[in-house]
């Protein structure tokens, strides 16, 4: 999996300086940073549900209060078709890449446009094939 370049920010950053950040660099996600160790997720979705739609001020709402505290995460050796099955089972659109520990990217189901999303059905076909020989008790599977 080759991640992708992502924004990191503390989670004292404001929600609209986030925002403005992730405007940008015309990204949808920011993973939130804190020691060099991931604590979080902050999303256009966190903003629009989590800051807008309950009438926050995004000028002083910090993103450790929206964000997605402790979020599923790939690691860089996964495949892209890996992840984004991830994504679609968790009902997700980015996931943080975490290396030992470290985030060093992001993934997005958005770049599911490229030529690796026959590995995301491939992938998704193994793990349906596994899934229903487990129910009809195949021991093979």
């Amino acid at each position: 999996m080759e991640p992708k370049k992502a924004l990191m920010l503390s989670p004292e950053v404001t929600v609209s300086k986030a925002a403005e950040l992730m405007a940008k660099k015309k990204t949808g996600a920011a993973m939130i940073v804190e020691q060099e160790r991931l604590v979080g997720i902050f999303t256009e979705r966190d903003a629009l549900f989590r800051v807008i739609a309950r009438g926050l001020d995004a000028r002083t709402t910090r993103v450790a209060e929206v964000m997605t505290a402790e979020p599923k995460t790939v690691a860089p050796n996964m495949s892209y078709g890996y992840a984004l099955v991830i994504m679609q089972e968790n009902g997700f659109r980015h996931a943080p890449v975490v290396d030992n520990g470290k985030p060093v990217g992001m993934v997005s189901s958005r770049n599911a446009m490229d030529p690796e999303l026959e590995e995301f059905a491939a992938e998704a076909n193994r793990r349906e094939f596994i899934r229903v020989g487990h129910e009809q008790g195949d021991p093979h599977s």
